[in-house]
């Protein structure tokens, strides 16, 4: 029996990891395996044991034990149990105000989400998708209406992705970072600088083989996780060590699924770099996305797409496809560096890529409040992009069903993705700033001193802090936009 109402959360806690995790394993093979005709009925096991861990942490005695603990550790200093449990209480004031009827009936909407967005997808066809994502919306709407919120519905889903940060917090960083971009964006397009691109056909048997080799460099461990194919690339964490990512194949483009690899390995690198005994308590949990996304485009931009990374890797990725023979490590880099609007996000560069956030972020807030109808969505994406970006649409599949979030209800999101990147200049430029001989040792392909850095500083921490304090403890202030604008400047228009 546990000691304390502290053990019994912390048991508890560690229940129902035990069935979240079964449920992310589910999902994994959802995306991956799963059989067409098989759909349905995973649907009903994800609501089953969604709706299970609903019930085990709404229960009543877990209202008794939060209420026994804030006593017992009152008069501590223990930083980490007061931090686990002031997650614990949000997460049951949040969780007790949803019935469990509509917990289980969101959870197999997403199921069917899934499935209507993947055909909608691969037959360019949004009305094939638009009656799901009509009914994921209505209880998306419904999810925030219980959970409740100050200002916008967004502020309740936002809470989920990112706590701490607002609606008007991140409109305004919106509005503050657009002209900055816009203005980077045409002093590069006045230097006129020539488009690179690596050309030949890439069979994704080599493609594989590169990828590997490149992500078991990083530090990913392939004894606690696999590289697998699937629609929409993703990292997903089934246990402490089992972490499986995934990536989609182009045959005329191998950047496409290296870039991939090289973000999706830098969420396994974060969740792989967790306290393993702490799995399943707030402290051995990622603190937010935003904190999760700056790994992810730290290792994908700030390492993939710098010169050191081929300097290091251009003769194996040669090696593997001679067709790249006749291209010099200069010519490889200018085609990872390459600044040119582009439909898709994941494939975006650095400079354009926080305009498609902004676009999703902007279409989101418009869908939530009813000023814009589920049917309307592929005209005002198109619109939108247009004027954002400057190219026309060609059709759904490269427009408004790119993404695979909304058909999983993640409504809230994309603002996550502008903070990784904000968030990884910063720390990278602390990294430089303590460690100057840092890009020496990644030009030889030793990543070992960033990676321990970033587990020391970031990954180790879980949730014990908020994601604007682990920012401060890791490179002295807040996320500050400087740094990333900072970074884009000399990295494509001095260099």
């Amino acid at each position: 029996m546990p000691a304390s109402a502290y053990d019994s959360l912390i048991s508890r806690a560690r229940e129902i990891s035990l069935v979240e995790n079964s449920v992310t394993l589910l999902q994994w093979d959802q995306e991956t395996f799963l059989p067409s005709r098989g759909h349905d009925f995973r649907g009903q096991q994800l609501a089953c044991l969604t709706g299970l861990t609903h019930r085990l942490f709404t229960a009543y005695e877990v209202s008794e034990w939060l209420k026994k603990a804030a006593d017992e550790i009152a008069a501590t200093d223990d930083f980490e149990k007061k931090a686990n449990l002031a997650h614990w209480q949000r997460r049951y004031e949040r969780a007790t105000r949803v019935p469990v009827a509509f917990i289980e009936e969101m959870e197999l909407e997403k199921s069917r989400g899934h499935v209507a967005w993947t055909e909608a997808r691969q037959k360019n066809d949004f009305a094939l998708f638009q009656p799901s994502l009509s009914r994921l919306l209505a209880q998306s709407r419904e999810l925030a209406d219980f959970w409740g919120y100050t200002d916008t519905r967004y502020d309740a889903l936002l809470e989920t992705y990112e706590p701490g940060i607002t609606t008007r917090e991140i409109t305004a960083l919106f509005q503050q970072l657009r002209p900055s971009l816009i203005t980077l964006l045409a002093e590069r397009r006045r230097q006129g600088r020539p488009v690179q691109r690596l050309l030949g056909h890439f069979p994704s048997a080599g493609q594989m083989a590169l990828n590997r080799d490149i992500a078991e460099a990083l530090g990913y461990d392939f004894q606690a996780g696999r590289i697998d194919t699937s629609a929409h690339p993703f990292c997903n964490t089934s246990g402490p060590f089992d972490v499986r990512i995934t990536t989609r194949y182009d045959e005329s483009d191998f950047l496409s699924s290296l870039t991939g690899v090289l973000h999706e390995t830098g969420h396994a690198l974060y969740e792989l770099g967790l306290p393993s005994e702490k799995f399943g308590l707030p402290s051995g949990t990622a603190v937010s996305n935003g904190i999760h996304e700056s790994q992810s485009r730290l290792w994908e931009n700030h390492i993939g797409r710098s010169r050191t990374f081929w300097e290091r890797w251009g003769d194996d990725a040669q090696k593997i496809f001679p067709q790249l023979a006749s291209y010099s490590v200069e010519e490889m880099t200018a085609a990872v560096q390459v600044v040119q609007a582009s439909h898709i996000r994941t494939e975006a560069d650095e400079l354009t890529y926080d305009l498609h956030i902004m676009l999703r972020f902007e279409i989101e807030i418009a869908l939530l409040e009813g000023q814009l109808e589920v049917a309307g969505v592929p005209t005002a994406w198109n619109e939108l992009f247009q004027k954002s970006l400057g190219l026309r649409v060609p059709d759904a599949a490269r427009g408004c069903l790119q993404d695979i979030h909304w058909s999983s209800g993640s409504f809230g999101y994309f603002p996550t993705y502008t903070l990784g990147n904000l968030n990884a200049s910063q720390l990278m430029a602390t990294v430089r700033k303590k460690f100057p001989q840092i890009d020496d040792e990644l030009t030889l392909g030793n990543y070992e001193p960033l990676l321990l850095w970033l587990r020391k500083n970031v990954h180790a921490h879980g949730q014990t802090f908020t994601p604007q304090q682990l920012m401060i403890q890791a490179t002295g202030e807040p996320t500050n936009p400087a740094h990333h604008l900072a970074y884009l400047r000399k990295k494509y228009l001095e260099s």
